[in-house]
């Protein structure tokens, strides 16, 4: 991987649920320390773009590579899947994902859900793994609730807690699926502020949001989708100021009005 070779890209991308096709046709690219956000509408397509880079869906065109390495496909159309368990396996450890809903394990300590993955998945010493889950507990603020079970948290702590999962796993990106919507205002800031801090570090990520604000402060680049495809994209000074699209002016005006 040269230095210019992006992370996470993404060409021509198309995802048909059945005779439903919700992706038409898009190219997506993150080099490392990008900040890459998708906005738009409920039904846009934001979420499965997220989940076809992570191979948790499979798509049936296109190209997606990772660190300039293509996925292996075999099958065509709605047959398309991916030709190499290892390489999935492979590139979704180095692509960590935070769910809206935080999907932590209800029967394991804050501290053991940190830990589970790298030690079982990667097979790294669990004394090393549990000095990195407790440092990076201590990054998100929640180091005191180590021992606390998923139902004693907020739900702001609980994906704190989910966003330090996916760090132990020292991941090349992060992506982040609406991972403030499950909470309330409150709440959100303090995963906001956790956002902006892996951003300020240069961590490649990209996020699925409907939060304008942490958009623009956080992104290096925003792109908008609509009906599957990508109506506008660009820095967010740009985007969120003097966007070009009607599409794009109606939809900020409705986010930003709520």
């Amino acid at each position: 991987m040269t230095k210019d070779t992006p992370v996470i890209e993404i060409r021509n991308l198309h995802k048909a649920y059945g005779a439903l096709e919700v992706i038409k046709g898009v190219d997506i690219t993150a080099h490392r320390g990008d900040v890459v956000s998708l906005i738009g509408s409920s039904g846009s397509g934001k979420s499965t773009i997220l989940r076809c880079a992570n191979l948790l869906e499979d798509s049936q065109q296109g190209d997606i590579l990772f660190k300039g390495e293509p996925v292996k496909w075999a099958g065509q159309g709605l047959d398309r899947h991916p030709a190499d368990f290892n390489q999935v396996l492979r590139i979704r450890t180095n692509l960590s994902m935070v769910f809206q809903q935080f999907n932590l394990w209800a029967h394991m300590t804050i501290l053991q859900n940190v830990m589970e993955a790298p030690v079982t998945v990667l097979g790294r010493d669990r004394a090393e793994v549990e000095q990195a889950a407790r440092a990076y507990l201590d990054k998100v603020g929640i180091s005191d609730k180590c021992d606390a079970y998923p139902a004693q948290l907020s739900g702001g702590q609980q994906q704190r807690a989910a966003i330090a999962r996916a760090l132990c796993m020292e991941p090349e990106a992060l992506l982040f699926d609406e991972p403030t919507s499950a909470l309330d205002p409150e709440l959100e800031q303090e995963v906001v502020r956790v956002i902006k801090d892996l951003a300020s570090e240069g961590r490649t990520m990209m996020i699925v949001t409907h939060d304008m604000k942490m958009a623009a402060d956080v992104s290096d680049h925003v792109v908008f989708l609509h009906q599957g495809l990508i109506e506008e994209e660009g820095a967010p000074d740009i985007l969120f100021k003097a966007p070009k699209s009607e599409r794009l002016r109606q939809f900020l005006n409705s986010t930003m009005a709520a």
